[in-house]
């Protein structure tokens, strides 16, 4: 089950919910990770508008719930256009609220990207013999997402493979690939034991770091054109 919630609102739409949330983030001083403010509202937009995509979701708006305080907002706000400036999305509009009533400790926000599906988009893929599974990107948390930077899957990469009609998309989040790769396969009971890769299918992947793709033979040329080294192959075992 994708971590999202669809609406139908028409007979032949839906709206699709995603979200995510950031603590202990930004610039505050019992903050757990430091970095800046643009940085902690990209990587929680990057989560949400992962999902929203990877479910068939055309991105219409952005919801921010910010609890730094009210001076990083325009911050938070330039975090949110970076990432829809690489997805190459211009028409998304950005609203939300502002706890200034008292000052929390440490830095805390939540974010919702809405978007508008049709209902002719395909967005499964069902588990044959024959099908062929890749994560794009590693799983990194915390500081290595900083430190890392290069191996994290960039935004523009998973929008052009989310177009490559019939691949089914998957972001990977805090409890890792394994357990992305059961939702995705409930009925295969994927274990440990059957994953073949190079890649920790148990570590979290954090903001996103890194997404599971799953397509046919015939469109793996493609595929790894623009994904390059970022591609680790997965092989499930019966």
């Amino acid at each position: 089950m994708r971590d999202i919630v669809t609406i139908p609102f028409s007979e032949g739409d839906s709206l699709i919910i995603a979200c995510d949330n950031s603590g202990a983030i930004g610039m505050k001083a019992q903050d757990h990770v430091h970095v800046s403010y643009d940085t902690v509202a990209y990587y929680a937009f990057r989560v949400a508008v992962m999902e929203c995509i990877a479910a068939g979701g055309e991105p219409v708006s952005v919801l921010l719930h910010n609890f730094c305080g009210n001076e990083p907002w325009d911050q938070l706000v330039s975090g949110i256009e970076k990432g829809l400036s690489e997805l190459k999305l211009s028409d998304v509009r950005i609203t939300g609220s502002s706890e200034s009533n008292f000052q929390l400790l440490q830095s805390a926000i939540g974010l919702m990207v809405l978007g508008k599906k049709s209902s002719a988009k395909i967005t499964d893929l069902a588990f044959t013999k024959h099908l062929k599974i890749a994560v794009i990107g590693l799983p990194l948390v915390g500081n290595e997402v900083i430190e890392l930077n290069d191996q994290v899957a960039p935004l523009a990469i998973f929008h052009e493979v989310s177009l490559i009609k019939g691949a089914m998309l998957w972001p990977v989040g805090s409890k890792g690939i394994l357990y992305e790769l059961n939702q995705m396969y409930p009925n295969e009971m994927i274990t440990q034991e059957r994953v073949v890769t190079t890649v920790d299918i148990i570590k979290s992947a954090g903001p996103s770091t890194c997404f599971i793709v799953c397509f046919q033979p015939d469109q793996e040329e493609i595929i790894r054109k623009i994904t390059g080294e970022l591609l680790y192959t997965i092989e499930i075992r019966k």
